[in-house]
């Protein structure tokens, strides 16, 4: 080997051992970890779509309440359909609103501001009407052939028999309504002051198996009772004044301003839910027309949507399935709300 052919070997084996030596460093994104998602911009002034998370706005609107600025999400169990173990479910039903009539409605701003703040039911429809037959349905999973507000007295399993064997805690907050059992069709004044209670509104006192029974109907008082730590569930049926029927939105959307924050503000509320729905709308649209419906609680996306066709069974499903009860009727058909909540 003559010396210009030794030199280029040695030249060929320095350069072979440089590229070995800066392949062998690894590069500073390998070595990072899992590169963070990037944050979707807000959208505009309406709730985010299909159930996707919006950018919270910076200041919360008039009246509202921001969500725990924790993150109870990762504390609480889910149950196998995903919805979380709710520590109390609150539901609160008005009455007699098309979807259009209130939302983004100037005369409601205080339930708006939920809307946009914690999440929505964008396709939820009442079941029929009138009034009577979409309180059955959400708490018995079937209208149970009501056609009219009439006087019920059914046999029916209904949501009370389906918590009480799971060790679950139950109470009816109805404004106005008589202690002792009351079973008439209205009635008015009481501890609660000014306000007509209706039997039609209440669909506990249409089910034997509680009307019948002191110690369960026992669980059906007014206002002048309420606490958001009584029970694990808790049905609350505004007069007929405060939940719209014969008064005005603003009316209604000031009692939710001035009642809601008793929740909301508890203690209770952690790891909870809100449900504030209506009976009916005003078209007959999928049966009881278009309702608008808010899901309040510290576990949701803020700024979410659900834009699945819905009715109240949805709510009675996702109930059900946070507690695992099984499911009554039409709600075992339904799709529960899981995907509003921080999985």
């Amino acid at each position: 080997m003559n010396h210009r052919t030794s030199l280029a070997l040695v030249l060929v084996v320095g350069l072979l051992v440089q590229a070995c030596g800066s392949q062998a460093s690894p590069s500073s994104s390998s070595s990072a970890g899992p590169i963070a998602s990037p944050v979707a911009p807000a959208s505009g002034g309406g709730p985010a779509a299909s159930g996707e998370a919006a950018a919270s706005p910076a200041l919360s609107p008039a009246g509202t309440h921001a969500p725990s600025t924790s993150s109870p999400g990762s504390a609480v169990a889910a149950s196998p359909s995903g919805v979380p173990d709710f520590a109390h479910v609150y539901v609160i039903v008005m009455e007699n609103r098309d979807y259009s009539d209130i939302v983004d409605n100037a005369a409601a701003p205080y339930f708006n501001g939920l809307l946009h703040r914690y999440a929505s039911l964008s396709d939820m429809y009442g079941e029929t009407h009138p009034s009577e037959p979409n309180y059955l349905a959400l708490f018995s999973g079937s209208t149970q052939g009501a056609t009219t507000d009439g006087v019920y007295n059914l046999s029916a399993r209904n949501l009370v028999d389906q918590l009480e064997p799971k060790g679950r805690t139950w109470a009816v907050f109805a404004q106005n309504v008589p202690p002792g059992c009351f079973t008439g069709e209205t009635a008015s004044g009481g501890a609660d002051g000014p306000g007509t209670y209706a039997r039609k509104h209440d669909p506990a006192i249409s089910f034997t198996d509680i009307s019948g029974n002191p110690a369960r109907c026992a669980h059906i008082t007014d206002f002048a009772h309420f606490s958001p730590a009584a029970a694990d569930f808790e049905l609350i049926i505004p007069n007929l004044c405060n939940d719209m029927h014969d008064c005005s939105t603003s009316r209604g959307d000031a009692f939710l301003a001035s009642f809601v924050p008793r929740i909301v503000d508890s203690p209770a509320f952690a790891n909870s839910v809100l449900f504030i729905t209506f009976d009916e709308g005003t078209t007959n649209a999928y049966g009881g027309g278009r309702i608008p419906t808010a899901v309040v609680s510290p576990l949701v996306r803020p700024g979410s949507v659900d834009p699945q066709l819905l009715h109240h069974y949805a709510i009675l499903r996702t109930i059900e399935d946070a507690w695992g009860l099984g499911c009554l009727g039409q709600a075992c058909a339904a799709p529960n709300l899981a995907r509003l909540f921080r999985g």
